[in-house]
């Protein structure tokens, strides 16, 4: 099964026409394009817009990937019950105990 489909061979090959008879200009800044690699990187970004047949992104790829990985993690965690930490109520009541104790000091000096 072909990873390309027809219409973004010929962007691609349209991007590389247009390179070697140096029309072709990158997005925002409008430079020349002398690379080939920047040339077909357009074709198929081009292709890509509009709908061809063509494989996500590597960056796509990953982030994805890692997405996948992270959804099972929080699906195994959740299916694990744990009890509930008791620690906040613990935490408040050493805080105000301090607080009191600093005040009579302050009270008896």
């Amino acid at each position: 099964m072909a990873k390309y489909g027809e219409k973004a061979q010929s962007k691609v090959k349209k991007a590389m026409h247009e390179r070697k008879a140096g029309s072709l200009r990158s997005g925002s800044s409008g430079k020349k394009v002398t690379s080939r690699k920047q040339a077909i990187a357009i074709g198929l970004s081009e292709a890509r817009r509009e709908g061809a047949k063509v494989p996500a992104k590597k960056s796509a790829r990953k982030t994805t990937k890692r997405g996948a990985k992270m959804s099972t993690k929080r699906a195994a965690k959740k299916s694990t019950k744990r009890p509930a930490k008791k620690r906040a109520a613990k935490r408040s009541t050493k805080g105000s105990a301090r607080k009191s104790t600093k005040r009579a000091a302050k009270k008896a000096a």
